[in-house]
């Protein structure tokens, strides 16, 4: 194998994997194991891919677990736009900080926040409807859509392939929207590259804030101590160097992508491009 996790028993994949999930000692071992913990736990975001097409068999799989994720009333407020045509793929990659996985994957996925189709059903039915003029009914396409996406990586990495997802694709929304043919109401919210990993350029398995950290109990607790991500920064910085990786301290990182308006780059507009893509947000 390439991704430096030993093979054989399960105990010892399971330790192996959250090792370099958290290298963190105080993380123990988990008690039960599967195949499902091994492909969740052993994600890594892939951005190297072959040439290798994705099939329309596969996507219908893929798409097929994505519909499987929950849903909100079950009103399934999400759409995917397949993007395979080179020279597209080419445009959107300018809209999206010109990230290079994007030409390079064979297969791009769009994610949208679609409140279109639920208004094509009230006027099919000679109906009307207001709520989606609310920003609830966006948030629930967010989530709808993050849901969908995220089970679809799972079931494309059970299948051998890799993944990586562009949250620039929110940098230019309305470019992007105008590039797919996008109606009123529908919101790109981020895109997902797919296709077989390049073995010859291997990603590993980025570290995590340990659960120390995220985890609260009852109520939200007291900020993490300085110790913990100060911790978490020297484990961010051994995989860096591993990994041959820039030098860039994980708090340091933190602090500049949220520092301004500028920081977000481009993303600080998105409520006048929801405006100009039909949101009514009230």
């Amino acid at each position: 194998m390439t991704d430096g996790i030993v093979r054989g028993r399960n105990d010892s994949v399971a330790a192996e994997l959250m090792r370099l999930r958290y290298r963190d000692p105080s993380v123990a071992s988990p008690e039960h194991w599967n195949p499902v913990l091994e492909t969740l736990i052993g994600h890594r975001s892939v951005r190297a891919f072959l040439p290798d097409p994705v099939s329309d068999a596969t996507l219908e799989t893929i798409i097929a677990a994505a519909s499987s994720a929950a849903t909100s009333s079950n009103l399934q407020t999400w759409s995917v736009v397949a993007v395979r045509d080179p020279e597209r793929r080419k445009r959107l990659k300018g809209w999206c900080a010109n990230q290079k996985h994007i030409e390079e994957a064979p297969l791009f996925l769009v994610w949208l926040a679609d409140l279109a189709r639920l208004e094509a059903i009230a006027a099919d039915k000679g109906a009307t409807v207001e709520g989606t003029e609310f920003l609830e009914m966006l948030f629930i396409g967010i989530v709808d859509a993050t849901l969908a996406a995220q089970n679809a990586v799972v079931a494309l990495e059970s299948l051998g392939l890799g993944s990586v997802y562009i949250g620039g694709i929110r940098n230019h929304p309305e470019e992007i929207a105008r590039e797919l043919g996008l109606p009123p109401h529908v919101f790109p919210v981020f895109g997902l590259c797919i296709g077989t990993p390049d073995l010859s350029r291997p990603t590993a398995i980025k570290p995590r804030l340990p659960p120390s950290v995220v985890v609260h109990h009852e109520q939200y607790g007291p900020a993490a101590p300085s110790a913990k991500i100060a911790d978490f920064d020297k484990r961010m910085a051994e995989f860096q160097d591993e990994q041959g990786m820039p030098d860039e301290v994980w708090s340091a990182r933190c602090i500049s992508r949220t520092r301004n308006a500028r920081s977000l780059t481009g993303r600080d507009r998105i409520r006048a491009a929801l405006a100009n893509l039909g949101f009514a947000l009230r």
